[in-house]
C-alpha cells in the first residue's frame, strides 16, 4: 500500500508541472515553471557557488532565472512579456533609483507574482572596499524606493545581490544582521560585456549543461538579453531542465523541507568543496632527538664539480673564519691567457731612444710661396712634379713649424693641383 501511495505521489509530481505549462494562456507548448521554492534567508545567509560554498536547494536539471539592473525599458519590457508567453516565473534584484523612475515596471513584475528582491540605489562598483556606512546607505536607499514603488514592504523579499558580485564580509553581516540573504549565483552568461546574443545564449547553455543545475545570473536591462531570451527558453524545454520560481518563508508560507546536504551543488562530488588556502601540514617526526647547528668555522667549500648554467665548477676546500665571507671561485669565462710558457724567453723592451725623430741643427725647412704668373706653368711630368722657378723671380719662402710637418709636407701625401694654392720648392738654408 505505501508504494503505491509513493508512485501516486511521484506522478502527481510529474503531472503538476505538465499542467502548468499546458495551462499557459496561448501557448500550450510553454515551459512553464515547474515549482516554487520556500527559503528561510536566515537559515542560509550567502548563496552562489561563483563566490560562496552553498547554493540553492535544487535538483538535478532545475534553474533559477534571475535579473539584474532593472526595470529599464525598452528591454526590460521584453524580458518580461517573453517571461510571461512562456509561463516562467523568476527572481528580479531591482535598483533603486531605476524603482523610482519606473515604478510602473516594477509594479508589473510583483503583480505578474515574480520575486522582488533589491540590487543597490545606485550599483556601484565599490561594495568591496567602500566604508560600510555608505554600503549601508547604498543598501538602505535601494530598499526603500523599491518599497514606494510597490506601496508595501512585505512585497519585497529579503533578498540582496551585492553590484558586480564585489563581495565585502562587513557587507554581508550588515545583509545577514537584517535578516536578508545575499545571492551570488551559479554560473553567469556575461551578457554585461559587448557580445553577440548568439553568444550570449551559448554561454548561458554551456555554463547549465556544465553544471546540470542552478542559479543563472541574466540582466534584463540589456538588448542582448533580451533578443535571446526566447530560444533560452526554448532550449532549456528541448533540454529536458525544469525553471524553479523562489520566495521567501512567511508566517503563512513555511520553508521547504531540505537537508543540509541539499544546500550543496554536488555533494557527493570532490570538487562540490570550494577552493581554499592550502592548510599546513602537520609532519610526524620518528624522534626527538635533534642534530646540533654546524659551527661556520669548520664549513668548507665541496670537491665534487657542480652544473651550474651549463658549466661545472670546481669548489676548492678552504675554511673560513666566521667574521669573514668566502671569495667566491674565478669564473670560467673569460679564460686568462697562459704567459707561464714565456716567462724565459722574454725579450727586452725596446729603448726610446729607437723610436725618436733627430733634429737637424742649424737647418729651417722653408718653402717659397708663387706668384699667380709661376703658378700657371705647367708640371712636368719628366721631373716628378716640380716646376723650375722662373728667372728673375725670388722665392718667398714659408717657414714650417717643425721637422714633423715639413717631413709631411716632403712625403708627396697632400697631391699637386694646378689651380688655387700649390705647394712650391722646398728650399734648406
Amino acid at each position: 500500500m505505501s508504494a503505491l501511495c509513493l508512485g501516486l505521489a511521484a506522478a502527481l509530481a510529474l503531472a503538476i508541472p505538465a499542467a502548468r505549462a499546458a495551462d499557459c494562456p496561448g501557448n500550450p507548448n510553454a515551459l512553464g515553471t515547474s515549482r516554487t521554492l520556500v527559503i528561510d534567508p536566515t537559515e542560509h545567509t550567502k548563496i552562489g557557488t561563483m563566490q560562496y560554498r552553498e547554493t540553492l536547494p535544487l535538483k538535478d536539471h532545475e534553474v533559477v532565472l534571475t535579473f539584474d539592473d532593472g526595470p529599464l525599458p525598452p528591454h526590460s519590457t521584453q524580458v518580461f512579456q517573453t517571461l510571461q508567453s512562456e509561463c516562467v516565473k523568476a527572481t528580479f534584484f531591482i535598483i533603486g533609483r531605476m524603482a523610482k523612475q519606473f515604478p510602473d515596471g516594477v509594479r508589473r513584475l510583483y503583480e505578474a507574482g515574480h520575486t522582488i528582491g533589491t540590487h543597490s540605489e545606485n550599483h556601484p562598483l565599490s561594495f568591496n572596499h567602500m566604508p560600510i556606512e555608505r554600503a549601508q546607505q547604498e543598501i538602505n536607499d535601494g530598499i526603500q524606493h523599491t518599497v514606494a514603488a510597490l506601496g508595501d514592504p512585505a512585497k519585497v523579499s529579503p533578498f540582496f545581490r551585492i553590484p558586480g558580485l564585489l563581495r565585502a564580509e562587513g557587507v554581508e553581516d550588515y545583509l545577514a544582521s537584517r535578516g536578508i540573504q545575499t545571492w551570488s549565483a551559479d554560473f553567469p552568461a556575461d551578457d554585461w560585456r559587448p557580445i553577440s546574443s548568439a553568444q550570449v545564449l551559448n554561454l548561458a547553455l554551456t555554463r547549465l549543461e556544465a553544471k546540470g543545475k542552478g542559479v543563472l545570473l541574466l540582466h534584463d536591462i540589456q538588448g542582448r538579453t533580451a533578443a535571446m531570451l526566447p530560444t533560452l527558453l526554448h532550449e532549456l524545454k528541448a533540454r529536458g531542465y525544469r525553471i524553479v520560481h523562489v520566495v521567501a518563508a512567511t508566517p503563512d508560507q513555511p520553508k521547504t523541507p531540505t537537508e543540509p546536504r541539499d544546500w550543496l551543488l554536488h555533494p557527493d562530488a570532490p570538487q562540490a568543496m570550494t577552493a581554499r588556502w592550502p592548510a599546513i601540514p602537520h609532519f610526524v617526526f620518528a624522534g626527538s632527538a635533534q642534530m646540533p647547528a654546524p659551527d661556520i668555522v669548520d664549513m668548507r667549500y665541496i670537491d665534487d664539480p657542480v652544473i651550474f648554467h651549463g658549466r661545472e665548477h670546481i669548489y676548492r676546500p678552504g675554511r673560513f673564519a666566521a667574521d669573514t665571507v668566502p671569495v667566491p671561485p674565478a669564473p670560467a669565462w673569460p679564460r686568462q691567457p697562459a704567459l707561464a710558457a714565456l716567462a724565459a724567453t722574454d725579450l727586452p723592451a725596446p729603448d726610446a731612444t729607437l723610436f725618436r725623430m733627430p733634429r737637424m741643427p742649424g737647418a729651417e725647412v722653408r718653402m717659397a710661396r708663387r706668384s699667380p704668373a709661376q703658378r700657371a706653368i705647367p708640371v712636368s711630368t719628366a721631373t716628378g712634379g716640380a716646376r723650375p722657378a722662373p728667372a728673375g723671380t725670388a722665392a718667398k719662402p714659408i717657414a714650417y713649424r717643425n721637422d714633423s710637418q715639413a717631413l709631411r709636407q716632403m712625403s708627396g701625401s697632400a697631391p699637386v693641383t694646378t689651380v688655387g694654392l700649390q705647394r712650391g720648392p722646398i728650399v734648406l738654408h
